[in-house]
């Protein structure tokens, strides 16, 4: 399977009640098939899955799979600190049809290096379904090594990783000692939206994406050109875009994502506790962004 292109690492639409609101997830999905991305990622870090029960993350795994009628690839979020969790969890999203299961390393109990490769091994040995490691240092304390990944790429079913550590250096060495030397496609994709410009231009592939929530058409413009090698035009897009990839983190993700796509008409209601809504100043930042963008009057 190609993993190219941009794919959304979905919002969770919440209702005033804090309930996950499937009309609003249909309408987002149907936005997102319409801008032209690879695919979509629900229950990721932006999805707020460590505030979900185990039914509303199968639940919306599946509701997914469902609208999208395989219109767009489906990468389930399916990732855990607890290794017996997460293969249950990749486990229901195989039976929901997904096309395959991002998988974060694991959070708060920071494994060594070898942790990490019997955690990716045990998952992969335990389902079918294509895996992205997903590299996240700033969230899980732990920072997947190069000589790591190669350990784990070799697994059947690893097909790529989401990177978003923030090193560039560090993904341009898996380019170069992972995905340029392996016989089978490996995928390299930016996990921060301004690093995917860069990243592409050393050899990326592509991005997971949070502002393409928001503007899904102008993150599949950008990585088009940049993929095209027409990097002049993804140059004059990144920069559009720049003050919107800032103002996505001037708060915990997704908390201002979701602010912005309300702002702009998009239903997505308000983040779960312990998340708590923005507060008044980056709420003002975050709208004079917007209405600089044009996004908003």
């Amino acid at each position: 399977m190609k993993l190219t292109g941009v794919h959304t690492a979905l919002v969770t639409p919440l209702d005033e009640a804090g309930q996950i609101d499937y009309d609003a997830l249909d309408e987002i999905l149907e936005r997102q098939i319409a801008a032209g991305v690879a695919g979509v990622v629900p229950m990721g870090t932006t999805g707020e899955s460590p505030t979900m029960f185990n039914a509303e993350h199968d639940g919306v795994i599946r509701h997914t799979v469902e609208r999208v009628a395989g219109r767009v690839q489906v990468w389930a979020g399916t990732g855990s600190n607890n290794t017996a969790q997460a293969i249950r969890t990749t486990r229901e999203a195989e039976k929901a049809g997904a096309d395959g299961a991002l998988i974060v390393t694991p959070y708060y109990n920071k494994p060594s290096q070898a942790g990490l490769v019997r955690y990716y091994r045990d998952i992969s040995e335990a389902t079918a379904l294509p895996v992205i490691v997903y590299n996240i240092k700033g969230r899980t304390a732990v920072n997947v090594e190069t000589d790591t990944l190669a350990e784990i790429a070799q697994l059947p079913n690893i097909v790529a990783v989401k990177e978003a550590s923030g090193d560039l250096g560090q993904m341009a060495d898996v380019i170069a000692r992972i995905a340029m030397q392996r016989e089978r496609p490996f995928y390299v994709l930016s996990g921060d939206d301004a690093l995917t410009l860069p990243l592409m231009s050393i050899g990326g592939h592509g991005v997971i994406s949070v502002v393409s929530n928001l503007v899904p058409e102008r993150m599949v413009a950008l990585v088009e050109a940049a993929a095209g090698s027409d990097f002049a035009a993804a140059r004059a897009i990144h920069y559009e875009l720049l003050p919107l990839f800032q103002a996505a983190f001037i708060e915990t993700n997704p908390v201002p994502i979701k602010a912005a796509m309300n702002l702009c008409g998009i239903p997505a209601g308000s983040v779960r506790s312990p998340l708590a809504p923005l507060n008044q100043d980056s709420h003002q930042r975050l709208e004079a962004v917007l209405r600089r963008m044009g996004l908003t009057d």
